[in-house]
């Protein structure tokens, strides 16, 4: 790519808030997501978690604008998300998808520059607009950030699970946005890996990043700052990990008894025989 010094920062705007009102989203022909109200906030950690089929991963496309509601509205810094046009949400909100494919053949500092959507992979990165200083800088960055910067040469074919996934979150936070939103990040890692990508989670939520994540092992969302327990796609429960992460309310959406305990200020959550 040709390089070329940016005057203009892509920097978003502050926003603080992502919202869902009233939320009504179908799944094809059947309803997945029902009446959930629910404020994300930047500087959070937030986990969405439920049993399977319980609208999580819905919702979370609802979020990003990718699923049209039936009824009700998401919000993005106060602002209706349907005003928002394409490339303003491509810069505030940044989405790993579940199982998310990576070009093997690519370097991972190209896969991460994707993220700045100056271009696309075609056996090649093939740019769509300059590069510039800024698109430069925010690599590098995130890079930094997601510690992808020491392999940053090396080619996708020959990382493991655990660093791909790395990659593709410095892809999405090459963006710069102000919400990163995660669909089951720590799917087919071991639980090395599984915890590195909560840690990346949370040191990004203390940075001011708005991180919601849908998680299937109890355990690692409870690390998170808040929690959105879906069940039948209506919110069973939400708050803090000790006010959602209750035998009552996990045998409501689980039909599981288990028992939650507490070592220092972290939640356990076991099942019962």
């Amino acid at each position: 790519m040709t390089r070329e010094r940016s005057a203009v920062s892509r920097q978003p705007p502050a926003i603080s808030t992502l919202e869902a009102h009233d939320l009504h989203v179908r799944a094809g022909r059947v309803p997945a997501v029902r009446g959930v109200d629910a404020v994300f906030r930047a500087g959070q950690f937030a986990a969405v978690i439920g049993p399977n089929g319980a609208g999580k991963s819905t919702l979370l496309r609802a979020l990003l604008g990718l699923s049209v509601p039936e009824a009700g509205e998401v919000r993005l810094g106060g602002r209706p998300l349907r005003e928002w046009s394409r490339p303003e949400r491509a810069r505030t909100l940044a989405y790993l998808a579940q199982g998310e494919a990576l070009p093997e053949g690519a370097r991972v500092r190209d896969v991460v520059s994707l993220g700045r959507g100056a271009g696309e992979w075609r056996w090649g990165l093939i740019p769509s607009r300059p590069w510039t200083l800024a698109d430069e800088e925010a690599v590098t960055e995130a890079l930094r950030r997601t510690d992808t910067l020491r392999f940053q040469d090396r080619r996708v074919a020959d990382l493991s699970g655990g660093e791909r996934q790395r990659v593709s979150l410095a892809r999405a936070l090459a963006a710069q946005p102000r919400f990163l939103l995660l669909d089951e990040p720590t799917n087919h890692l071991d639980l090395a890996y599984g915890l590195d990508v909560i840690r990346h989670a949370r040191c990004e939520a203390a940075g001011g990043l708005g991180v919601i994540a849908v998680l299937h092992d109890l355990n690692l969302a409870a690390r998170a700052d808040r929690l959105l327990l879906l069940h039948q796609g209506r919110v069973l429960a939400q708050g803090t990990p000790a006010e959602v992460l209750t035998p009552a309310h996990l045998y409501a959406a689980y039909g599981l008894c288990v028992r939650v305990l507490r070592d220092a200020d972290r939640l356990l959550v076991v099942p019962e025989d």
